[in-house]
């Protein structure tokens, strides 16, 4: 007899993107992997990844597929529909639209080669008076084809607002008549995970399933049941990032927000536990799924493992400026409630300071015209748009500025947590200067790492940036006994997430087998 080890507990991570970037399910995943598990995190591909659907990375020891995911349901069964009674003369949904304007122009195309072909040869008066009856003959056709192309294009963006009485009035009834179950015919884009990452999940006979956000939580929880049902036992942990109630919509369609509102509620009781961000979010989510057991918080703070002969990138160097100029930085994705644009509008007003910019999305349209603003302004050389480094290199990265700038406005769910770059600016020992979102600000003022401003006054940000330039060693001195750097640590935040795997699976290897 010979004792062996069984293979190690397989943890399958889901997130809702394609990995690169997201620094969070990353650490989560190598630190479960270095940990002992099988880690598999999951992402889709058409979220602007660099990585192909084909490819398989190593992500410290975790394997990490990207599964190709559909776009086919984003519009709803009734937009795929020809509008019969609402615009019948529109084209309906398809390619015949499309293919009736390059008609057109292919008609349009021939008329002109006609012309010049009756020029060069001298035609006669008939071929004239046929090429007249073509031409008036297209005119017509063309502004027929252009007339029901506008009333087409007017039922699309009827459709896409849902404000019409029979929209709305459908909205209402399938809230009413399927309650929670409502997501399926308001929103039923959220099947394009289910069907993607569904069979994969089964495939890979998990012991855990990670589910990051709320869009996973249903992938995760009808991957359990299908399991339970087939006599695997399979936990599920929801990693909830935001407060969905509180959360800026992703899309701007009215029925987004209470098609996955219900989808979460659906889905939310097959959780056998809960991690999150902040404790006051793991109140927030208490109170609204009246959850037995509290979240476990886990924070993401920074990694801060150094790799040997590894080179960060000169801050400074690629801002084309000395170590005397001063500089602010903003890290982060670059969404417009972030409150970025504050930093380009105060420049005027700070005529040596130059801001970096290191986002993940500069061909984003509030980031076309942040840059175009700042050419308006005459500040666009001191103005730096640079890439994202990878998360554990961000802290060695960031120190080189002299202020960490978070410029949140106020939405709830700005108001509940520290964020990531937060962490990233204490660990690089920054002074900051927040806006007076909750969370971030008192934990500023309790400690005097930085300065406060009103959130998006553009006057009172330059203010609050001129104090901390004039004395920023005052600031410096906070991370000497006032801020807890060891506890925010991700090697200490893994700690919980680690424990919580083992109190549902157990240990990664669970001993030897005769």
């Amino acid at each position: 007899m010979t004792n062996m080890r069984p293979p190690a507990r397989r943890v399958v991570m889901l997130v809702q993107n394609g990995v690169v970037g997201d620094s969070r399910v990353q650490k989560e995943a190598a630190s479960a992997a270095a940990a002992g598990w099988e880690v598999i995190l999951l992402g889709r591909t058409d979220f602007g990844s660099t990585v192909t659907s084909s490819e398989e990375l190593d992500l410290s020891g975790a394997l990490v597929r990207l599964v190709p995911t559909g776009r086919d349901f984003d519009r709803r069964r009734h937009e795929v529909r020809r509008p019969w009674l609402r615009s019948p003369f529109a084209y309906p949904p398809g390619p015949l639209e499309a293919y009736r304007r390059k008609q057109v122009r292919a008609w349009k195309a021939d008329l002109a080669f006609t012309k010049a072909r009756i020029n060069v040869e001298n035609g006669g008066l008939g071929p004239r008076l046929a090429l007249g009856a073509k031409t008036a003959a297209v005119g017509a056709a063309s502004a027929w084809i252009q007339a029901r192309t506008r009333l087409s294009r007017r039922v699309r963006e009827r459709r896409e607002a849902a404000a019409s009485p029979v929209d709305r009035t459908a909205g209402r009834f399938w809230r009413a008549a399927l309650g929670d179950r409502a997501w399926r015919r308001l929103d039923p884009a959220l099947w394009e995970l289910e069907l993607a990452f569904g069979p994969v999940i089964d495939e890979l006979r998990p012991d855990l399933i990670h589910a990051n956000d709320f869009q996973m939580l249903g992938v995760g929880a009808r991957a359990k049941i299908r399991a339970q049902a087939a006599g695997r036992d399979v936990k599920l942990v929801w990693d909830a990032h935001e407060f969905l109630p509180g959360m800026k919509p992703w899309k701007r369609h009215p029925w987004w927000p209470a098609a996955q509102l219900g989808f979460e509620r659906e889905h939310a009781p097959y959780a056998d536990a809960v991690v999150t961000v902040s404790e006051p979010l793991a109140d927030l989510l208490v109170a609204e799924h009246g959850l037995i057991e509290r979240p476990v918080v886990v924070m993401n703070t920074p990694d801060q493992r150094t790799d040997d002969g590894e080179d960060v990138p000169d801050l400074r160097e690629q801002c084309g400026i000395d170590k005397d100029t001063p500089l602010m930085i903003y890290s982060g994705v670059p969404l417009e409630q972030r409150g970025i644009h504050i930093m380009v509008e105060a420049l005027p007003s700070l005529p040596e300071v130059h801001a970096a910019l290191v986002i993940s999305r500069p061909q984003w349209a509030y980031v076309r015209r942040m840059v175009a603003r700042a050419e308006e302004l005459g500040v666009s050389e001191r103005v730096h748009l640079l890439p994202h480094v990878p998360h554990h290199q961000v802290v060695r990265y960031v120190a080189a500025a002299d202020i960490g700038v978070s410029p949140n406005h106020h939405h709830q769910n700005h108001e509940i947590s520290l964020n990531t770059k937060f962490f990233d600016y204490s660990h690089a020992r920054l002074p900051m200067v927040v806006s007076d979102v909750k969370t971030i600000a008192e934990q500023v003022r309790r400690t005097g790492q930085g300065e406060v401003f009103r959130a998006e006054d553009t006057e009172d940000f330059a203010r609050a940036v001129k104090q901390v330039l004039a004395d920023p060693e005052r600031y410096r001195e906070a991370y000497l006994d006032r801020v807890p750097l060891d506890e925010w640590t991700w090697r200490r935040q893994a700690e919980y997430l680690t424990g919580l795997y083992e109190a549902l699976i157990g240990a990664p290897e669970t001993g030897a087998a005769a």
